[in-house]
């Protein structure tokens, strides 16, 4: 008797769900509409129909309401590696206009651009993790990209809470380099800019090369891409990083004149580093972690820069592996706890602590920050 009335109130609470249905939310609503008879896949890309309801701040969104925000064409696929296995898929948007083409909109508020992700934080639960680092990273003084949280609903069947967000690109409100040129060999068109990427090799990489000191350490261009590219802006970069990795593996690696500091950029590298170790990020260095560099005519700075921050859906406790839930010890030394995985950790964070200026800087650095986006007060604000 006890067995059946457990499985009746199971089958009442499994009606009750699928009863209800979505009609209203104090988020923005994304609506998405796809052709007959074609389904979202990884590729290609399908053209379908996205409008968003945005009624302002205070004022409740109904699934009724007018398309206030976005009424048009985007081209959609689903987007990710490891996370495409997830019953929550992510989705690489574009906005485009009647014709196909690239049609930049500020979305939900955000600056205007064409190419979005609406990210669908599944192995986080508290759907904030990402939302979090990249405010943080945005209050130390870095490009992140914005986010705004949003209801989905796709033909009629609602998604859950997702989160639309920029696509990490070249572009002056996202990161503010120079967008790379065809080579003149008697200028610095190659010099920049470029962002690259230390990741896992999966889907349609392009070039890529391996660090001389790691071959689990793998490079791969992001903004330009592959096809972009000549074959001599290819090589600089490459050489780039190569030189930087060989002048801080060499036994004058702290000089001013000989060793690293002429290759990157320090607060970068500090602000990188720290918010990494924060989260205890179980994926950090070794995957999903940007780099880029600025053409030298077109910045004053043009050195190799840590970020933009990405991929922290498994952090702050969020798995259970290799250390990641623990609060002592370091995410840098992983390869020396969890030397399993096919890709490794580059090893510029262990050897740069090894010159004390660099060491004393990222420990000021870190202090400043406590002071301030840091404070754990100032932390908890921002998640309540």
């Amino acid at each position: 008797m006890k067995n059946w009335v457990i499985f009746s109130l199971l089958l009442l609470a499994s009606h009750y769900l699928r009863s209800q249905i979505f009609t209203d939310s104090n988020l923005p609503i994304v609506v998405i509409t796809t052709p007959v008879g074609q389904s979202i896949v990884d590729e290609p890309r399908i053209t379908c129909h996205m409008g968003v309801i945005d009624n302002g701040p205070g004022i409740r969104n109904y699934l009724t309401d007018p398309f206030t925000n976005y009424d048009g064409d985007i081209a959609i696929e689903i987007r990710g590696s490891t996370s495409q296995q997830y019953p929550k898929k992510s989705y690489a948007i574009e906005t485009q206009d009647a014709l196909g083409l690239n049609l930049p909109v500020a979305l939900l508020g955000m600056p205007m651009e064409n190419d979005w992700i609406l990210y669908g934080p599944y192995p986080d639960k508290t759907l904030i993790r990402n939302v979090l680092t990249f405010d943080l990273a945005r209050k130390m003084g870095n490009y992140a990209s914005d986010t705004r949280f949003c209801e989905l609903v796709i033909d009629n069947n609602y998604r859950g809470v997702y989160i639309m967000m920029e696509r990490i690109k070249i572009d002056g409100d996202r990161v503010n380099i120079e967008k790379l040129h065809t080579p003149n060999l008697w200028d610095d068109t190659l010099t920049g800019g470029y962002i690259v990427k230390v990741d896992k090799l999966t889907g349609d990489v392009g070039y890529t090369w391996t660090s001389n000191y790691n071959n689990e350490v793998v490079f791969q261009f992001h903004d330009p891409e592959t096809d972009e590219m000549s074959s001599l802006q290819e090589s600089y970069m490459e050489n780039f990083i190569n030189e930087f990795e060989a002048a801080l593996n060499g036994p004058f690696f702290d000089d001013a004149n000989l060793g690293y500091h002429h290759y990157i950029d320090q607060t970068s590298f500090h602000d990188f580093f720290i918010l990494q170790e924060l989260g205890r990020t179980v994926d950090g260095y070794r995957s999903s972690s940007f780099l880029h560099k600025d053409k030298d005519a077109f910045s004053w700075n043009a050195k190799l820069v840590a970020g933009p921050m990405w991929d922290f859906n498994l952090s702050f406790g969020n798995a259970d592996y290799c250390d990641a839930d623990q609060t002592t010890g370091w995410q840098y030394n992983f390869d020396q706890i969890c030397g399993n995985f096919s890709t490794s950790i580059p090893f510029w964070w262990k050897k740069l602590q090894e010159d004390p200026v660099y060491a004393n800087g990222l420990r000021c650095r870190w202090e400043e920050l406590r002071q301030g986006p840091l404070h754990t007060d100032n932390i908890n604000s921002f998640i309540d």
